[in-house]
């Protein structure tokens, strides 16, 4: 039998996150772009400056509720009209709102940029928030709510927020609000929220992709340029508070048969110098199926399908006064709910005793770094990473000196940056299960003062 022969791999190539050119357009909007040979799909990424703290008290999720609304009509198109006129341009337009701002995200084939850039434009310069399309954007939110605290992982995250913050501070609160503040959102609430927060000069624009045959020059001024808006004044950033006592919460849910557990505390945001060593502590700890948490509660327990640990940015400043919630998060089956976090804290200490190894930490660096040019493959990653990186204040070739700090990272440095991320008499930690059965096995551990509290 005659086979081909083996393909052989070729040289490996040289590979850099890709850097942007930054400019400003006059009506004060500014514009960051990277041209990406093939990418046929461009992404287009807007930040908006409309942070959760700036939302009126009693009102929150109007955020959201406007994010949603932006593309629900416009002065020139019904929300119908402009459904239809996205989906001719093989468009689609999403938008979200979040602790530093509002996110809106267009892709669309090169070759309909113009037209999708326009029709983005008209959404932003002139949405209609028609009190039919915003009454029934609340009617769907509140809807959503009740699905949402179903959900064990969903629930234990608001428990974790409310725990980790005092009650004043915006973080405590969900994102997208409870039923009683989206409940008040109205047409006028909402465009009070829009004409206070958006406007060009506080927002920013990534566009990714093929401008091959394209005067994007132009496009832009014939779209994103028309867009209008006066300044705005500097806003105070309250300070990040937490409070991260060593304690255990249990939202009962009486006959579950799994537990959901989360638990962490709040940490440094990505202008910290110890964010790399970080990162790559944090993987060896729980980033993938090989990780220490893993082989021990996966594989040699059988207590989960998989736990994780991660860092996740809630707001990040210049000046390095934002926060990042530190965590680690899974599932476990009831029964087991004592032993795994027996054997989740023994991971812990451990660590913090004998440290990480090199081969840990080289398998690390090789899947963070080596992997790196396929994650970024498509013009969405790279434009959403570099929207990252404008609502957290951060440089534009922050992403690639990240991956050169990663690999300079040695073994030492990573394991006193996870140790000092998961400190073992610092933990907040949220159960959602059944307390009848593992409220006393998680006494019996010590690993601090245990409250029951109704789902």
């Amino acid at each position: 039998m005659t086979f081909h022969p083996q393909p052989q791999a070729g040289a490996p190539k040289p590979w850099a996150f890709p850097a942007p050119e930054r400019g400003t357009l006059p009506n004060g909007l500014t514009v960051l772009r990277c041209h990406r040979p093939g990418q046929q799909v461009v992404a287009v990424e807007i930040f908006l400056d409309a942070p959760l703290d700036a939302e009126p008290q009693g009102l929150d999720g109007v955020a959201a509720i406007m994010a949603r609304a932006l593309s629900e009509g416009t002065d020139k198109h019904s929300a119908e009209e402009f459904a239809a006129a996205l989906e001719r341009c093989g468009a689609t337009l999403d938008a979200h709102a979040d602790h530093p701002g509002v996110r809106v995200s267009l892709e669309v084939p090169a070759s309909r940029l113009p037209k999708a850039l326009g029709l983005l434009a008209e959404a932003l310069r002139a949405p209609a928030f028609a009190d039919g399309e915003v009454d029934r954007l609340v009617r769907n939110r509140l809807d959503e709510i009740p699905h949402e605290l179903a959900n064990p992982q969903r629930r234990a995250a608001k428990q974790f927020y409310k725990e980790l913050f005092p009650a004043d501070l915006r973080m405590s609160r969900p994102r997208q609000g409870t039923e009683e503040t989206v409940a008040r959102i109205d047409s006028a609430a909402v465009r009070a929220f829009y004409e206070a927060h958006v406007r060009p000069a506080t927002a920013t624009a990534v566009v990714v992709g093929d401008y091959t045959g394209i005067d994007l020059d132009a496009v832009l001024a014939d779209t994103l340029g028309g867009w209008t808006g006066g300044t705005a004044t500097p806003r105070p950033v309250p300070p990040v508070t937490a409070d991260d006592t060593g304690r255990v919460i249990i939202v009962d849910r009486p006959g579950a048969v799994q537990t959901q557990l989360l638990l962490g505390r709040i940490g440094p945001d990505r202008h910290d110098r110890v964010w790399p060593a970080q990162v790559l502590g944090t993987y060896c700890l729980g980033g993938t199926l090989t990780s220490r948490l893993d082989k021990v509660l996966r594989e040699e327990k059988g207590y989960t399908y998989g736990v994780r640990a991660f860092g996740q940015v809630l707001r990040s400043t210049q000046e390095g006064t934002g926060a990042a919630m530190l965590a680690i998060n899974g599932s476990v089956d009831t029964p087991n709910t004592g032993p795994a976090l027996q054997d989740l804290w023994t991971v812990l200490r451990t660590l913090a005793e004998g440290g990480l190894t090199d081969a840990e930490r080289d398998v690390a660096v090789q899947n963070l770094v080596g992997v790196a040019p396929l994650k970024f493959e498509t013009a969405a990653s790279v434009a959403g990473t570099l929207a990252d990186q404008v609502e957290q204040q951060l440089p534009d070739d922050f992403q690639a000196q990240l991956y050169a700090r990663l690999a300079e990272t040695g073994t030492v440095e990573a394991t006193s940056a996870v140790v000092s991320a998961f400190p073992v008499d610092r933990l907040v930690t949220v159960l959602v299960g059944d307390a009848s059965q593992i409220a006393e096995p998680v006494r019996a551990l010590g690993i601090g003062e245990v409250t029951v509290v109704a789902n």
